[in-house]
């Protein structure tokens, strides 16, 4: 074993009802090996089980994000077994899957460095981005003949044709570059990346759960119905919400001209 491996890929903490999630590779930019791969989704799932965690930061350790696969260890075994891996399996598992990392609950990503490959399908799957002027991302796997499957909800991240440039060029897009097709949210200096995010993320924090919740399935799940159905899926979300004891709480609070005790509830 590499001397310089962490015995965690991924490291978890909460504090002030705000999760970390940690990218734990620096010595190889955070490249997701096998074992990173295989805990994130074990991660993000203690997160939308955690009842002390309202929202979460996903950031990596050191110099970059992430600078995608770490396609050293990649390498030594090709491509195919990607595919080959679930022939006898009753329920087929695409590569798609592998890098679907799903929430809940909000989650910002707090980006510096490298976010490519796949760093790229971490920072997209983060609901609101903020970047580091040092920033850089790109879909480079066209550069290296592999395929990039979990890039489709890029599609409502950003313009089909700067989707199009980013998967079929594979150069990297710098922050402000990000910034201006609205991929990201926020350009900050890389002295203020932290600050920033835990700013926004405490904002976020304070603000109704069951609202912030239902807000972001609202979107996602219009994204998946398309407009029509997508109306009538908000319709379904807001009587949840309209009729949750953080709404009337809130209405309560406005009129007292207080600060809301939100409970989740």
């Amino acid at each position: 074993m590499d001397e310089h491996e962490p015995e965690e890929p991924v490291l978890y903490e909460v504090k002030d009802k705000i999760a970390t999630i940690t990218l734990n590779r620096p010595h190889r930019l955070n490249a997701m090996n096998v074992a990173m791969v295989d805990r994130l989704p074990e991660v993000f799932r203690q997160f939308d089980r955690d009842d002390d965690a309202h929202i979460a930061i996903l950031k990596g350790n050191g110099k970059s994000f992430c600078a995608g696969g770490d396609l050293k260890e990649m390498s030594a075994s090709g491509a195919k077994h990607i595919f080959e891996e679930t022939k006898n399996l009753a329920v087929v598992r695409y590569p798609s899957a592998t890098y679907q990392f799903e929430s809940k609950k909000p989650i910002i990503g707090a980006i510096q460095g490298y976010a490519l490959a796949g760093g790229f399908t971490l920072s997209l799957a983060c609901d609101v981005r903020i970047a580091a002027e040092d920033a850089k991302f790109g879909i480079s796997e066209v550069k290296v003949g592999r395929g990039a499957p979990w890039a489709v909800p890029l599609l409502w991240a950003v313009p089909s044709g700067i989707a199009m440039e980013l998967l079929m060029r594979g150069n990297q897009m710098t922050a402000q570059r990000a910034y201006e097709v609205g991929y990201v949210n926020q350009v900050v200096a890389r002295d203020e990346l932290c600050d920033t995010v835990w700013a926004i993320a405490e904002e976020i924090r304070d603000n109704a759960p069951v609202t912030v919740r239902a807000h972001k399935r609202l979107l996602y799940r219009a994204m998946d119905a398309g407009r029509a159905l997508g109306y009538l899926l908000a319709d379904e979300l807001a009587e949840a919400i309209y009729t949750s004891e953080d709404c009337q709480e809130g209405q309560r609070a406005f009129r007292e001209g207080r600060k809301p005790n939100f409970t989740g509830r």
